[in-house]
């Protein structure tokens, strides 16, 4: 009697285990939602930046994946929407680091957005791939990135070593005989700043000036007038924002032109760009970047739908890099089937997904190769892509006209 007793608890007990189904599926069935978290510049002086380059994108982009439905998951049999979850890292690199262990650890949230910014993203990618979180990189990039060798890491924009030489061709081509060089005292000015160089002078311009200046700096005019007295061709500055807006407002100001004028990060922005010293203002300016609503039919819709949401043009530097990486990334989860980062992340490492700026994919380093443009120049209210080969939308304007007079 005793041991049937035991064989009907045993019975019992398994059917009960059968009924409610396996771990992992019920934690399927109840999965509503994919959580991605990002620790990002809204306050400080990146906001501004934040603002006009990249923020807006990964916002749209959620709500564009939401209004279809979500995103399908094979293990959970359904589409599960998005949920962004941002933290403000007031601009701060030690706030940053500590918020996004803070959406990991304690959040324990899905995916990972990046924050804004070469040094901040520089500082994000190790925390990312010490957890094996997938980390798609946005706004920022360094060549110090790829030395690191981290295998959850992937590289969107375009930097220094694409860039300095298409920049070095430009100027060749037009005529350019000799430059002077201004950076910006971090990794992205520095890094920025020693690569050009070198390529400037393989292409025969004599560089008559290279001077870094610090972050926050107030007064660049002393630098303005030291290449004027130089008489040099052209001016290029690996800058920021603050520092590109400092500098065109002073050029205009005091009355010094360049045959050609070049900063880095910043003349992308029709919001803040054009929009603050106007399409003669800018005409003829050249930064990083490029891309327009001319690149792709994607691209073309991208801008309708960015413009629809925010009643704004988007920026034409990494605008289209970042939403077209996440389109990869949408297409690499659906493919996997699952939300686990190592089996999403191999198959980003080499699968080929068409996305809005066309085909989408990663080199054996992890970093995007298929760059809709690396330089472009404001002409007519429009920022082309001018640097040489297929995807040039216009020729370069030079030399640069004068700034307008007020």
């Amino acid at each position: 009697m005793k041991n049937k007793g035991w064989i009907w608890i045993f019975v019992i007990t398994v059917a009960l285990l059968f009924l409610a189904g396996p771990v992992g599926a019920k934690e399927a069935a109840v999965k509503d939602k994919i959580r991605i978290g990002q620790a990002i510049s809204l306050s400080g002086p990146l906001a501004g930046a934040v603002a006009i380059a990249g923020g807006p994108i990964y916002e749209l982009w959620v709500e564009e994946v939401n209004k279809n439905g979500g995103i399908y998951v094979k293990e959970y049999g359904k589409k599960l929407p998005v949920e962004l979850i941002r933290y403000d890292d007031k601009s701060d690199i030690g706030t940053m680091t500590n918020l996004l262990e803070k959406l990991i650890l304690e959040d324990k949230v899905d995916f990972v957005f990046p924050p804004w910014g070469t040094a901040w993203l520089f500082a994000a990618a190790p925390i990312a791939n010490k957890y094996g979180y997938i980390l798609i990189g946005g706004p920022g990039g360094a060549l110090k990135l790829k030395e690191l060798s981290l295998p959850y890491f992937f590289q969107v924009l375009n930097f220094s070593e694409t860039q300095a030489p298409a920049l070095a061709d430009i100027f060749k081509g037009v005529g350019v005989k000799s430059v002077a060089v201004i950076s910006r005292g971090d990794l992205h000015g520095i890094e920025y700043g020693n690569a050009m160089v070198p390529y400037f002078k393989k292409k025969g311009i004599d560089v008559k000036m290279n001077k870094s200046f610090p972050p926050g700096i107030k007064d660049l005019s002393p630098m303005l007038k030291e290449a004027k007295s130089l008489n040099v061709d052209a001016f290029v500055a690996a800058a920021y924002p603050d520092g590109g807006m400092l500098l065109t407002g002073q050029a205009m100001e005091l009355g010094i032109d360049f045959n050609a004028f070049f900063i880095s990060v910043l003349p992308f922005s029709p919001k803040l760009y054009r929009g603050t010293f106007g399409a003669q203002g800018v005409e003829g300016v050249m930064g990083g970047g490029a891309w327009n609503a001319k690149t792709s039919p994607g691209a073309k819709e991208l801008v309708d739908k960015f413009v629809a949401r925010f009643k704004e043009e988007p920026d034409y530097w990494g605008g289209l890099y970042y939403w077209s990486s996440l389109q990869h990334f949408q297409q690499a989860i659906e493919k996997a089937g699952t939300l686990n980062q190592k089996k999403i992340r191999d198959i980003m490492a080499k699968e080929k997904f068409n996305t809005a700026l066309g085909p989408f994919w990663y080199d054996k380093d992890r970093y995007f190769v298929n760059h809709p443009g690396e330089i472009g120049q404001w002409q007519k209210g429009v920022f082309e892509v001018i640097d040489p080969g297929p995807k040039r939308t216009a020729p370069p304007e030079y030399p640069k006209p004068p700034w307008p007079k007020k």
